[in-house]
């Protein structure tokens, strides 16, 4: 019996698939896996297919103030803070993630430079992970580059805060399709259970203990002359 309680915990699925809605989306089929166990664990979970949305190219916060005429980010923004837990979801083309997941990651970095009230960067003490399908290799290979975009940025990285399912390379069936057998695949059940739940852990734990301490970290800190346990190079005796 369960005596964990995340109830407290929201998270937001980002699918970067490149059909809009209401075309089936074969990521938005492995993702569900995920949505589900959270749900099931009475999280609450948000869900948004970025292509939907008219969403400007660029890495400001709102780029209608840099010659767009229209740009939803700010609005869904929002959403992304509102959410302990950011799960981005991609399809793989030509061995690399979609155009969509490398906007999304370009509008996410838009945001890095602004503090949260502990003067840290404003996504210091969320948590990230990723959902990958493709016909073709490439899981892992996205994995890295997405996980890292998110950690750069501010976003914690459980163990093992990926998962992903692949069909053989070339044309064949993909995850939703009933030939793939995808659905009871089950590296890829294991691996998308043990990504939610350590992405549930590690939110919980950050969540209870108000994120990270601010010593050692703080932007503001720094610009106001805190170095704490720091000592320039050149200044020590016999350098």
């Amino acid at each position: 019996m369960n005596d964990i309680d995340f109830t407290a915990l929201k998270a937001l699925y980002i699918n970067c698939t490149l059909k809009k809605s209401p075309e089936q989306s074969h990521t938005d089929g492995l993702m569900r896996v995920s949505m589900d166990i959270m749900e099931k664990e009475n999280v609450t979970v948000d869900h948004i297919r970025l292509v939907d949305h008219e969403v400007a190219s660029g890495v400001y916060p709102d780029m209608t103030e840099h010659g767009w005429e229209k740009d939803e980010w700010p609005a869904l923004v929002k959403r992304v803070l509102d959410a302990d837990i950011l799960i981005v979801g991609t399809p793989i083309w030509l061995g690399e993630k979609s155009s969509v997941a490398q906007k999304l990651i370009e509008r996410l970095y838009a945001m890095s430079g602004m503090q949260n009230d502990k003067g840290q960067y404003l996504f210091y003490g969320k948590v990230g992970g990723c959902v990958i399908t493709g016909n073709e290799d490439g899981v892992k290979h996205n994995a890295m580059s997405i996980l890292y975009a998110l950690q750069h940025i501010g976003y914690s990285i459980a163990p093992q805060s990926d998962c992903g399912w692949i069909g053989e390379i070339g044309p064949g069936p993909s995850y939703l399709d009933k030939e793939s057998n995808a659905a009871n695949n089950d590296f890829t059940n294991r691996n998308t259970t043990f990504m939610t739940y350590n992405l549930l852990h590690l939110g919980k734990m950050l969540k209870e203990a108000g994120g990270y301490s601010a010593y050692g970290n703080s932007r503001k800190d720094w610009d106001n002359g805190n170095r704490w346990g720091f000592e320039n190079p050149e200044y020590r005796e016999g350098v």
